[in-house]
């Protein structure tokens, strides 16, 4: 039996290095809707509303979902270093409050996902034809099912050619919309060096009409390859069980488990969101996949050259004092 005491509380210099490995979420354009409040008790994460975008997430469900893979990279980083958290939702200002859980030594897994924080990064290139292996998708599955997620994978033509039909008219909808583009771009031009958005390094290439899955235009170059080279990519819809508000954020939690896991087993990923933007195209995709409950999120696995990182503003810029 452990001879380990429950701490009553994390030590200020726990909790900001758990804070930094909880930045390194990921967030619409980078836009990083997140805060941090340090307590005698324990710890509260609170949506930034400055932050989130007033046009893509009008009802701020991308906010709460980037909001709740921050809080799994927190809990994570939190465990690696023997003091793991329990933690619940909480009303009013804050999302979630996270309070110390009996000290334990952190498991393989928690150690290799941990590994993975700072180096999974958003894939917006191209995918290389390599298929990936039989057993992954089962594994990407399973942990968003340990965060109470569901990933269905899309198999068959068919039904990849619809998801990728309803994601091409998804686009051209946001993308007729001025005050969408201006938003973007305001995310869109910042330099290299930025701490917020995503620079021209990031960005990736721009889309072109052939290929199979439309990606959002971040303003990058054209390439001379314009078709996909992956003629059987592997595409999922993520989803909980709920609608509410802090369902959203119990997506975030499952989407960074499957990054990260990804990302152990390394697969890039790709993230589609605009057609759970625009709400007809969200319905068809729940009627497709047979679900009760809306999608969150598209994604798309596969092989992929490693590309310039989006960067992260500084710890003391996300605590509350």
């Amino acid at each position: 039996m452990s001879t380990l005491a429950t701490p009553t509380t994390w030590t200020f210099e726990a909790f900001t290095a758990a804070v930094g490995d909880a930045v390194w979420a990921p967030s619409i354009h980078n836009s990083q809707p997140w805060r941090f409040r340090w307590t005698s008790d324990g710890v509260y994460i609170l949506l930034d509303e400055r932050r989130r975008l007033a046009v893509c997430d009008a009802d701020g469900r991308m906010a709460r979902m980037s909001c709740g893979a921050a809080a799994y990279n927190l809990r994570l980083g939190l465990a690696v270093s023997g003091l793991p958290a329990r933690h619940r939702f909480v009303s009013g200002s804050a999302l979630l409050y996270l309070w110390p859980a009996q000290p334990r030594p952190p498991t393989p897994m928690e150690r290799r996902l941990h590994w993975q924080i700072s180096r999974r990064h958003t894939n917006r290139g191209p995918f290389a034809d390599t298929p990936v292996g039989p057993g992954l998708p089962q594994q990407l599955a399973d942990a968003a099912r340990r965060e109470g997620g569901w990933l269905d994978f899309v198999a068959g033509e068919r039904a990849l050619t619809t998801l990728a039909e309803l994601i091409r008219i998804a686009d051209a909808e946001l993308r007729a919309n001025a005050a969408y583009e201006a938003e973007l771009r305001a995310w869109t031009i910042c330099a290299n060096h930025a701490v917020e958005g995503i620079g021209p390094y990031a960005c990736g290439s721009a889309p072109h009409p052939a290929e199979i899955m439309t990606r959002r235009d971040y303003g990058g170059p054209g390439r001379e390859v314009t078709r996909d080279l992956s003629r059987h990519p592997l595409v999922a819809v993520l989803g909980v069980l709920g609608e509410g508000p802090d369902d959203a954020i119990r997506v975030g939690m499952a989407l960074q488990c499957v990054l990260l896991t990804a990302a152990d087993l390394g697969l890039a990923t790709a993230m589609y969101s605009q057609p759970i933007e625009v709400p007809a195209t969200r319905e068809r995709i729940r009627r497709a996949i047979d679900r009760i409950h809306d999608p969150h999120l598209v994604l798309r696995f596969g092989y992929a050259p490693t590309t310039c990182y989006t960067n992260r503003r500084p710890v003391t810029d996300v605590i509350d004092a």
